[in-house]
């Protein structure tokens, strides 16, 4: 089982490539020249980054306010250069954790490889972990939302994404959660 541990990166980002509703997604840590990339989902980098900030809050709460855990993201930690090149995918992400190491105040994040469960012989899946501040947290956080919310604008009726080819609504179709309108 190969383990890509990064203690700490120089830099841990998400980015996208591709047009709005056919973008690829990729979670990227570099250090010491290593670069590490894998590719997840769109709802997995939404999801990693509001847990970041639930679990940031959360230490934030039940430590009265004196963890060293900022409520915004430090301006100076902000990163919105582009992938790093070569862009060479080392695994896709299945399974993802998050810890609050309060010995050390940092994250840790950790990208576990999807494994295919009836492969008895697969080799273990690989792990890309990665330990950063309570503010390269932050930052994390509010450059996944940006690159997330920079697909498709979502319909105002339904919340599915809009097509540039077009968009079938199902609410102006008749249909309501599931149920037919009467």
């Amino acid at each position: 089982m190969p383990v890509f541990d990064y203690d700490p990166p120089e830099r841990f980002v998400a980015g996208a490539l591709g047009q709005p509703g056919a973008r690829v997604f990729f979670l990227q840590a570099r250090a010491e020249g290593r670069l590490t990339t894998v590719a997840l989902e769109k709802l997995q980098v939404a999801a990693l980054a509001g847990r970041l900030d639930e679990l940031l809050d959360e230490v934030l709460r039940l430590s009265g306010g004196v963890a060293q855990v900022p409520a915004l993201a430090p301006a100076d930690l902000a990163d919105d250069a582009p992938l790093d090149v070569p862009l060479a995918e080392d695994f896709r992400v299945g399974t993802m954790a998050l810890a609050w190491d309060a010995e050390n105040s940092q994250v840790v994040i950790e990208a576990q490889e999807v494994v295919d469960e009836d492969d008895l012989d697969s080799p273990e899946p690989a792990v890309l972990r990665v330990r950063i501040s309570a503010g390269a947290a932050r930052a994390f956080t509010q450059r996944a939302l940006q690159i997330v919310s920079a697909g498709r604008p979502p319909c105002p009726l339904c919340g599915q994404p809009l097509d540039a080819a077009g968009h079938v609504c199902v609410r102006l179709n008749g249909y309501r959660g599931g149920e037919q309108a009467s």
